[in-house]
């Protein structure tokens, strides 16, 4: 099949692999990444896979694909994109959809004390983080899980089935509508990363882990950076 990969970070990388393998044509959309990122740009140049670092939507498609897949991609993929696919164009989402649409899916799961988070890989319509789902799979919220921790299980989880859900979509196989009137989160640091005083000792606990992913800022509380519940209780 002729496939573009929108993708991003270590997840983008084992999706590229993925098609490589299979042996389909692939064409890459991609981000600048910092250094503590896998390099999707640089996984393509090693492949002599051909890519860009241009916005999708604000550029000519190279080719008229069968199938789009967008696996941690970082802008917005507008309709005429959707329309060149035929609809054939899913995304993977580390949420339970309806629930925590938008960024920071996990860490807000966190901080809230849910129990379970999980993935959904859905069809991109012109909503953010609204088409019908393909797949989706909860993964518990362990008590000591950090963000780096739990993003690292429930993306791992996530990639085994990515093959699952190519073919649903190169098909054309209808997903199952989203129910239920869901939550967003918008892009950016939850509460900047700050600990607000006046939450109760469990929120604060989960906040410091849930900002745990090095080498981003931890979560402070005033000027002093809190690494750890033991850090919290000194500073209280």
């Amino acid at each position: 099949m002729k496939i573009i990969l929108c993708g991003y970070h270590w997840t983008g990388c084992k999706a590229l692999d993925f098609l490589r393998r299979e042996g389909h044509e692939v064409f890459v959309y991609t981000h600048e990444n910092p250094y503590h990122v896998p390099s999707l740009w640089q996984y393509c140049e090693k492949t002599d896979t051909p890519y860009t670092l241009k916005n999708i939507s604000k550029v000519p498609l190279p080719f008229e694909p069968d199938v789009i897949c967008s696996v941690y991609y970082r802008f917005i993929i507008k309709p005429h994109v959707i329309e060149a696919c035929k609809g054939r164009i899913f995304n993977l989402h580390p949420a339970l959809l309806p629930n925590y649409r938008g960024c920071s899916s996990l860490t807000w799961a966190m901080i809230n004390g849910e129990t379970e988070a999980g993935y959904t890989y859905h069809y991109i319509d012109e909503g953010t983080d609204m088409g019908d789902i393909i797949i989706q799979q909860p993964i518990p919220i362990e008590d000591f899980d950090t963000q780096e921790t739990l993003f690292t299980r429930v993306m791992y989880t996530s990639m085994t089935r990515f093959s699952e859900a190519l073919h649903h979509a190169a098909k054309g196989l209808p997903g199952d509508q989203q129910t239920g009137e869901g939550s967003h989160y918008p892009r950016g640091c939850p509460h900047d990363g700050v600990i607000d005083p006046a939450w109760d000792e469990r929120r604060k606990e989960r906040f410091v882990r849930a900002m745990i992913y090095p080498p981003y800022p931890v979560a402070k509380l005033g000027v002093q950076s809190i690494y750890s519940l033991k850090d919290l209780k000194a500073a209280d």
